[in-house]
């Protein structure tokens, strides 16, 4: 058992705890808003450079990327959609214990592509977003996405690249 002294644990305490209090403008929580809304600039605003993209289980493998690559690609992919919606509910923050600038936060994906002429593509799983402090506040350092299961037509996502 590590012993600390009681000043060095109030300490820990604090930071952790306004830590907390400044997570209430988690950029999680903005991510799925900037990219239903094109908001490139928001969207790369809420990431560090590079961030690590985890994307595996929809079939992009693991990767650092610069910020501007991935902004790129989201950009590319999700504009070619009539109309997209993603959704992220039921928030679980997890701050590493000792130090209180870095955390996960987990949340469920509902994430929506619908394309003009009847293509719909659901996809339904969890984000993990892995996230630090900076000057700035705090930024999405990584991202993984787990993929529950799929709905829709599996080739809107073909269609929608030909759009």
């Amino acid at each position: 058992m590590l012993l600390r002294p009681a000043g060095q644990l109030a300490e820990r305490r604090a930071d952790r705890g306004a830590a907390r209090g400044e997570f209430v403008a988690h950029p999680d929580r903005a991510y799925a808003v900037a990219i239903d809304d094109a908001d490139w600039a928001g969207f790369a605003a809420i990431l560090t450079d590079p961030v690590h993209i985890d994307f595996s289980a929809a079939g992009m493998p693991a990767a650092d990327l610069p910020r501007a690559d991935f902004v790129g690609f989201a950009s590319g992919a999700l504009e070619r959609w009539t109309a997209r919606q993603h959704i992220s509910p039921n928030h679980r923050v997890v701050f590493d214990e000792t130090d209180p600038d870095t955390a996960v936060c987990h949340s469920y994906m509902y994430a929506q592509h619908h394309l003009a002429g009847g293509g719909r593509y659901l996809m339904r799983g969890s984000y993990e977003h892995a996230v630090v402090r900076t000057a700035d506040g705090w930024r999405i350092s990584r991202v993984t996405q787990h993929v529950s299961w799929l709905e829709g037509d599996p080739d809107a996502p073909e269609h929608a690249a030909r759009a």
